[in-house]
């Protein structure tokens, strides 16, 4: 393995923090650190028990190592384990948070708005939606059937009906069937996923913008997964950078920096296009925080105790690379967007795979079905072919698809289908993520294990 550059930096800063308390009395704490060793070497080999998430041969789930820059200031932050939930808690790391969100808000366009970390894009969501069913009391929510499982949980929680909008064979809301929704007057919200789960899929949001104006309802945009790709929208295909470059009118945006932004789990944010909404929030502690007037992020936050070391490791990360089209942060987006359309050109030319019908992946996810007599032996190829890339060290994931988006768009579900999966076929399809900048120089090898296992599935 390459040298880890981690413990020298961590080593340096540490002593350099510790100078900053020098005038305190010493203390001896109360852990004691005689079997520390011990224990940690117990931990180290419990943790070799996993995928190598770190490596570009790991091209499976949305996995990606945070940046040795995250990776100092998280530790570094952890020394005085900040909780920004208060100022008192989080003094540093509060005001590290807000200019850090503040760079964010700004990708999208936004100087003025409202918004904070959270502990998960699931926390974000919750907000969002939280905010979206108080400003729109009694309405549904909708979004694809593509978006995140989430959003219909959420709802369940929140108390708010929720409806699911057939997607298209591009794995993205079919307006159609949004519209047929809307006329019915009772949508409060409508969930526009930028980067789909499954397929990268993004969602047409400038159209839906324009459905807008005639039906009048909130737009949440869940870009958890594709928001930084606004970095590099002008080198995406036309339906996604019209998308991308209409995000700035969404009411809401969550965008998650554990997933592209390099930063450890969990970090999350939620973004409200108008500051007002903070009313939601408000309330009085009975017991604590009273030495700061300045608001403190637990006034707008649904989460109380939030790890104040996130908000450290992201202003960090930022400033190393700061959040500019061109900037070295960008380029590593591009990258893995260029690694995903090479594996997608040569799968579209081998005669054993069959990638999506509809065309190349929008963002960096690409997702292939094995050819083969049925659906049936299709899957059953997949799951072979996949436990044989994992013997020689690729690590795909697998996924289940509509059978109808490998023929072409007409095979394509009609609006007024429905969403009912049980009546539609599906076969088992290998997904790869590629979402490392490692991945395009790796793309090579990562297709030489694949045919590899492929040839031996299929001679054995």
């Amino acid at each position: 393995m390459i040298p880890d550059p981690v413990p020298g930096l961590l080593a340096r800063a540490t002593q350099l923090l510790e100078q900053q308390f020098a005038s305190l009395p010493s203390f001896v704490p109360l852990a004691d650190p005689q079997d520390f060793d011990r224990v940690l070497e117990v931990v180290a080999r419990r943790l070799g028990d996993n995928y190598p998430y770190f490596h570009p041969l790991y091209a499976g789930q949305m996995l990606k190592p945070p940046h040795p820059a995250a990776r100092v200031a998280y530790a570094l932050a952890m020394t005085i384990n900040p909780n920004n939930h208060a100022r008192d808690g989080g003094r540093a790391s509060s005001e590290m948070e807000i200019e850090a969100v503040r760079e964010i808000a700004l990708m999208f366009g936004w100087s003025e708005f409202l918004g904070h970390l959270t502990s998960s894009g699931t926390l974000a969501n919750l907000e969002a939606l939280w905010v979206a069913g108080l400003s729109a009391p009694g309405k549904r929510i909708v979004g694809s059937e593509q978006a995140h499982y989430t959003h219909n949980r959420i709802s369940a929680v929140l108390k708010l009906p929720f409806t699911p909008i057939a997607a298209d064979s591009r794995g993205r809301m079919n307006l159609e069937a949004l519209e047929a929704e809307l006329r019915k007057g009772d949508v409060g919200t409508v969930v526009v996923t930028l980067g789909t789960t499954a397929i990268g899929a993004v969602d047409p949001l400038d159209q839906i913008c324009a459905l807008r104006e005639r039906h009048h309802f909130r737009i949440h945009v869940d870009a958890a997964y594709g928001g930084y790709f606004r970095l590099i929208a002008d080198s995406l295909d036309e339906s996604a950078k019209g998308a991308f470059a209409s995000i700035g009118l969404a009411d809401s945006i969550v965008v998650d920096p554990h997933k592209h932004g390099l930063q450890p789990y969990g970090c999350g944010c939620i973004l409200f296009r108008d500051p007002s909404v903070g009313r939601f929030y408000k309330h009085d502690s009975p017991y604590t925080y009273f030495t700061s007037r300045e608001l403190h992020l637990g006034e707008i936050s649904l989460e109380c105790s939030r790890a104040g070391a996130s908000a450290v490791a992201l202003w960090a990360t930022q400033r190393l690379l700061p959040l500019i089209p061109g900037g070295e942060f960008a380029r590593g987006l591009a990258q893995g967007r260029s690694a995903a359309l090479n594996l997608y050109r040569r799968l579209a030319r081998h005669i054993r795979f069959q990638p999506l019908a509809a065309g190349p992946p929008e963002l960096d996810i690409v997702v292939w079905k094995l050819n083969a007599e049925s659906p049936h032996a299709a899957s059953d190829l997949a799951q072979r072919v996949f436990a044989a890339c994992a013997t020689r060290d690729l690590h795909l994931a697998l996924v289940e698809l509509p059978l109808a988006w490998f023929q072409g768009p007409a095979g394509a579900r009609q609006p007024g289908e429905g969403s009912g999966k049980a009546n539609i076929p599906t076969v088992t399809c290998l997904r790869s993520v590629l979402m490392k900048p490692e991945h395009e120089a790796w793309m090579d090898r990562i297709w030489e294990r694949l045919t590899g296992a492929t040839a031996e599935v299929l001679e054995g």
